[in-house]
């Protein structure tokens, strides 16, 4: 098996992120931080204030932006607005111009004939992509792995795939596709949402099997969790199944991909709520790590002390950073934040547990940490954004938004940011002491994570793309 031609090594530092922003995290190592200066604080959509530009999206959006080469690449839903001529639900990604928000082109995707149990209504592609080169890849609303070209149509169809449904100058060129459900007879639960992680010539996926609609069996408890696939050809290189039977509602988590202890790692959370860490050119085992304590239970509805894990693994300082969660509709709970010490090996719930924080200190999440100068930020369904010590886990102050969050901590230009249901983007001072420079109402709910590229700050609502700058 061919891999890591050119081995991508993890970003730990904030100030390794600048430029442009190819992929969930903006690097491999998936930690939420931008070196870029000078973003402002405070917008004001209502009076214009630091506004570039406002680009339509669906009707509701998860996924969230990826800057590459001039382009943004938006996962959403369809409506209708950006390509009147496409009826009815659909899953897309959108491609706008970096400079203006300018519709390009978008990648379509019929929902599964199967439907909610499956491919639920109206929530689009929750998967943000990974650009490299001239591809983009993501996971579809059907459960296919996708590489696209970054152009569309819009320079013509450079194949091999030649079998496009849409293939108006701006619809999507497709170069492969692997379709997870009939190849591998992977079972999403609700919907395949992975973003995926590359590495080399390498793309790494989370396979979202899952439980049926009555939440009481596992269709198909032998089909893949985790897979590792060519990037160039689709072709599958390896695939890993330990979560298999254990699965306890889904598997919404991507990976991350780390250089820890001098040694290449991919990082997968199972739908089990166990995290591994795999050798990434063969898949080989390295470590796995329990996310629950021993006394936990798994109570059908979310009624038990047992999570699994939507957020997304973080690589920092040969540590691997990640807490718990649970479906948003199954409401609060207990949940848990661990630091990982990745250079153990084997079965690590005990030996590699560097801190854990949890109970009434922590609550059910579905966000990513970011970690900048040794602080983590992580942020809990209840509303509340931490501020941690990332070596001791000791707590340095804890804000209530007062809004369920979904999204993730960002930090940037010494501040750090966190969007809400409520439709607001609370701006806190990086930093120890607890200092709330601004709260900003972006008019409608923030299911994602703000992001900086080039100098510009974009967040997403349910239905819009922000682009802010200082001085607009």
């Amino acid at each position: 098996m061919a891999f890591l031609a050119s081995p991508v090594l993890a970003e730990p530092l904030s100030k390794a992120k600048k430029g442009d922003w190819p992929m969930w995290g903006g690097s491999s190592d998936r930690n939420m931080v931008s070196g870029h200066t000078n973003i402002p604080a405070e917008w004001s959509i209502e009076g214009k204030k630091n506004i570039k530009w406002i680009a339509p999206l669906g009707s509701q959006t998860y996924g969230n932006p990826v800057i590459v080469d001039g382009k943004i690449f938006v996962g959403t839903n369809n409506n209708g607005l950006l390509r009147p001529d496409i009826k009815g639900d659909k899953g897309v990604v959108v491609c706008l111009e970096e400079k203006s928000g300018k519709f390009l082109w978008q990648a379509t995707h019929d929902k599964l004939p199967t439907g909610r149990v499956n491919d639920w209504p109206e929530q689009g592609i929750c998967s943000s992509p990974w650009v490299s080169g001239n591809r983009i890849y993501y996971v579809s609303n059907r459960c296919e792995v996708i590489c696209a070209d970054i152009n569309g149509f819009l320079d013509g169809n450079d194949g091999p795939f030649k079998d496009e449904k849409y293939k108006e100058k701006q619809d999507a060129d497709f170069i492969w596709k692997l379709d997870m459900l009939e190849d591998y007879d992977v079972f999403p639960h609700n919907l395949a949402t992975c973003s995926p992680v590359g590495a080399g010539d390498t793309v790494f996926v989370a396979t979202s099997n899952g439980v049926d609609e009555g939440h009481l069996n596992i269709p198909v408890p032998d089909a893949p969790d985790f897979i590792a696939v060519d990037k160039n050809t689709g072709k599958l290189l390896w695939a890993r199944f330990d979560v298999g039977d254990k699965v306890l509602h889904g598997q919404w988590s991507s990976p991350a991909y780390g250089v820890i202890g001098g040694e290449p790692q991919v990082i997968f959370a199972g739908g089990d709520g166990w995290c591994y860490s795999y050798e990434p050119k063969t898949g080989k085992p390295l470590w796995k790590f329990d996310l629950n304590p021993k006394e936990s239970k798994w109570i059908l509805g979310g009624r038990g002390t047992r999570n699994n894990v939507i957020a997304t693994p973080v690589v920092y300082d040969s540590k691997v950073f990640l807490c718990v969660g649970q479906d948003p509709e199954h409401g609060e709970g207990i949940g848990h934040l661990y630091a990982i010490d990745g250079t153990k090996r084997g079965d690590i719930t005990e030996s590699g547990k560097v801190w854990h924080v949890g109970g009434d200190d922590f609550h059910r999440s579905m966000s990513t940490v970011a970690i900048a100068d040794g602080l983590l930020y992580a942020a809990d369904l209840s509303g509340f954004l931490y501020c941690l010590d990332a070596k001791s886990g000791k707590q340095h102050w804890k804000y209530d938004t007062f809004a369920a969050i979904w999204g993730s901590p960002f930090v940037v230009d010494g501040k750090v940011m966190l969007g809400t249901e409520d439709g607001e983007v609370v701006v806190m001072k990086h930093g120890t002491k607890m200092n709330k420079l601004a709260v900003n109402d972006v008019e409608n709910s923030v299911y994602t994570t703000p992001v900086v590229a080039n100098g510009v700050l974009y967040i997403t609502n349910r239905r819009a793309l922000f682009a802010i700058t200082a001085g607009r």
